[in-house]
């Protein structure tokens, strides 16, 4: 994560005037930002490191006017130091530092946590996509699926060449994570979860991996059994192996429950048919039928 380091170090330094200093709990607000929950657990071990040692790490801040603050990074800290009982912490104060670098320091931030999963993650990159881009989420979703079909064949429209495509390429080289292509694979298709596994996935019950297999499961009741036991340890090669067997089975009973197709059931009739033994009227109007068919057909009669 070195570079990514360097990267929020150079963003700091380009805000005007960064001081250090301390902040009263209550002169601080928490900006809206990506992470979507914070663990209880995770935040109570943090506070009993912060009642033992401090707050280590300074949180980064911008000032709001009113003698209120906004935190850029930190709102983890910020949340445990009130669990520790302080009344104020360590900042940094950016005087200078607009929105956009904001926005690219809180998200950078936030891509650097262990426990960041697989959907968060996602959710976090796409977004600084969009941001270093000016581009909606979704028309990021749009340019690296071009990029992709591109990438086999499937377009000619030259997106890899573009400054946009380079910028995508650059920003997964800065994050060290994956290759862009990795992550159009396996992570984009984490945004179309069912709730059940968006769910799982959120709360770390289960892997990445899991959710895409358990996702080619429709039927709501088979996958919450799956999801349950795969929650409880079940292994990837075992999953891959019970939703193989469930969408076979599936698929035979499709089968066995759809009737033939029409044309297929009348061809089988006529095989059978004897119109000897038909009577007079009823013969007439299907040797009636049938020369019409033949001659449609283009099939003719043999002398």
């Amino acid at each position: 994560m070195s570079a990514i380091r360097a990267y929020l170090k150079g963003l700091v330094e380009e805000a005007k005037k960064p001081a250090s200093s301390t902040l009263l709990l209550a002169e601080l607000v928490p900006r809206p930002q990506p992470r979507r929950r914070f663990e209880e657990a995770s935040l109570k071990a943090l506070a009993e490191s912060i009642r033992a040692h401090g707050v280590l790490e300074p949180l980064l801040v911008r000032p709001l006017g009113d003698g209120r603050y906004e935190i850029v990074a930190g709102e983890r800290r910020y949340r445990a130091a009130g669990m520790a009982g302080l009344s104020e912490v360590p900042v940094v104060v950016l005087e200078g530092l607009d929105e956009k670098a904001a926005q690219a320091i809180a998200l950078m931030e936030n891509l650097q946590r262990e426990d960041l999963n697989p959907y968060e993650e996602t959710v976090a990159v796409l977004d600084l996509l969009a941001l270093e881009l000016s581009k909606s989420r979704e028309e990021v979703i749009s340019l690296l699926h071009r990029m992709w079909n591109e990438a086999r064949g499937k377009s000619t429209r030259n997106v890899s060449g573009s400054p946009e495509a380079q910028r995508v390429e650059e920003v997964f080289r800065l994050l060290g994570r994956m290759e862009w292509e990795s992550f159009v694979r396996t992570r984009l298709p984490l945004l179309n979860l069912p709730p059940d596994l968006q769910e799982a996935l959120l709360e770390g019950s289960i892997p990445y991996t899991a959710a895409l297999e358990l996702k080619k499961v429709k039927e709501e009741e088979e996958r919450g059994k799956l999801l349950a036991e795969a929650k409880a340890g079940l292994s990837l090669r075992e999953l891959k192996a019970k939703v193989r067997e469930l969408l076979r089975k599936g698929q035979r009973s499709y089968l066995e429950a759809s009737p033939p197709p029409w044309h297929k059931e009348v061809l089988a009739r006529l095989s059978r048919l004897d119109l000897e033994a038909l009577p007079p009227e009823k013969r007439k109007a299907v040797e009636r039928h049938l020369q019409a068919l033949a001659k449609e057909l283009g099939l003719t009669r043999k002398a």
